[in-house]
């Protein structure tokens, strides 16, 4: 269905709140991405030296003492922590005034895929070593999935909706797609939505390396992810945040909002095959991107960008790539599909808050991030995948990809807005 046409109300961006490999800031991500830099290195919270992946995408120029009072900072995990921050940045980018916000119209939709296991792993060791009487009173309120939600909530005394999911890496796109969908409903005029991760922890790195799913590519980590690339060997882990000001489009433009994009479609699929790896024929990709398109309105000549899931995996890349193929047809060939992940890595369940921000100002500015460390061809990922360099283009209508373990599928389609 067109939002352009239908009953529901429709929804726009009008606050991007990004931490990432790259920056604390969405200008400092934005800009960083532009310039096709990668925010990937050696690994510094803790010892690595007996892991066979030893890097990753950790949040370096992070204080929150800029954003949360100290006294609080303890109370929150690193992924509450970073959520709440970028909650603060698009609020304030947004221009929302204060009254806005303490409001039962206007809510709060922030998932996790792993939430605190940071705080767990610290409090199992305090556990093992000095008993029981010795673990952290604000133990679980560190770890569990919704303080994120929650913590935010409360600062902006957001009284509507107050939801957190865990659907792994298709956790920060259900969370916004839902909250479009809330408010499309009427059931809050204001969203505060996305995703929050923290998963550099020895014990979430172990895992991952368990599974060989991770690139081993010590020796040059910047070059490492490499989406859609023949000599990609594995993801890279990253963390940080992306979250969303998401608000009905009369009240945006009442109060003279800045808006960076239309949220006009959404879908969610299952695959309904593995835990971890996806279909291999695409299905569960095929119907979510269908049916983000039928959401929306569109026909698939209509959309000129992809931000691509793409993991740097060598099953997922070219899965999405025959999939945006069985979707799009001829129009394949001429969108561009970049992963934005090539710089960031794999935020998990803060990858699709992240990347529908990117999205959203890719639509604003007209420029496409690329697609780093693209060198060598792969049969199988045969589109344009914006290699090596960023791109202006004319662009009305974007898609953003998640997919996650457990076959969960998330898509989004934001529209550039062009006001009345």
């Amino acid at each position: 269905m067109n939002r352009e046409n239908h009953p529901g109300r429709r929804v726009v961006v009008t606050g991007v709140g990004l931490v990432s490999p790259l920056g604390t800031g969405t200008v400092k991500t934005w800009q960083a991405l532009l310039r096709g830099e990668s925010g990937i290195a050696p690994l510094t919270r803790f010892d690595v030296s007996r892991y066979s992946t030893r890097f990753g995408g950790e949040v370096k120029d992070f204080d929150p003492l800029a954003f949360i009072d100290r006294k609080e900072v303890r109370k929150m995990d690193l992924f509450i922590r970073y959520g709440v921050a970028a909650a603060e940045l698009a609020v304030a980018d947004s221009g929302l005034p204060a009254a806005d916000l303490a409001s039962d119209r206007a809510g709060t939709y922030v998932g996790s895929g792993i939430g605190g296991l940071g705080s767990i792993e610290e409090n199992l060791k305090v556990l093992w070593e000095k008993g029981p009487d010795r673990v952290s009173p604000f133990f679980l309120i560190q770890t569990i999935i919704n303080e994120a939600s929650g913590q935010i909530s409360i600062r902006f005394g957001a009284k509507g909706p107050n939801c957190a999911n865990a659907t792994a890496c298709s956790t920060g796109s259900h969370a916004i797609g839902d909250s479009f969908r809330i408010i499309a409903r009427g059931e809050a005029d204001i969203m505060i939505a996305g995703g929050a991760e923290a998963p550099l922890t020895p014990l979430s790195l172990a895992g991952f390396t368990a599974i060989k799913a991770l690139s081993e590519r010590n020796d040059e980590p910047t070059r490492a992810s490499r989406p859609f690339d023949a000599k990609r060997d594995g993801f890279v882990m990253g963390e940080g945040a992306g979250v969303l000001v998401l608000e009905e489009l009369g009240r945006a433009l009442r109060r003279n909002a800045r808006i960076y994009a239309e949220v006009v479609g959404y879908g969610m699929t299952s695959d309904a095959y593995h835990v971890a790896a996806p279909a291999p024929d695409g299905d569960g990709a095929i119907r979510v991107m269908r049916r983000a398109l039928e959401d929306a309105g569109l026909r698939p000549e209509e959309v000129q960008y992809i931000n691509a899931h793409g993991t740097s995996t060598e099953l997922n890349d070219k899965t999405e790539t025959a999939a945006v193929k069985a979707v799009f047809g001829d129009q394949a060939r001429r969108l561009a599909v970049n992963s934005t992940k090539s710089m960031t890595g794999h935020l998990l369940g803060a990858a699709g808050g992240l990347e529908a921000g990117i999205t959203a100002l890719v639509l604003h500015h007209q420029v496409m991030p690329p697609t780093i460390n693209y060198e060598f061809p792969d049969p199988d990922c045969d589109l344009d995948y914006v290699p090596n360099a960023a791109r202006p283009a004319e662009i009305r209508h974007g898609l953003s990809n998640s997919f996650g373990f457990g076959g969960t599928n998330a898509a989004l389609v934001l529209k550039r807005f062009e006001r009345p």
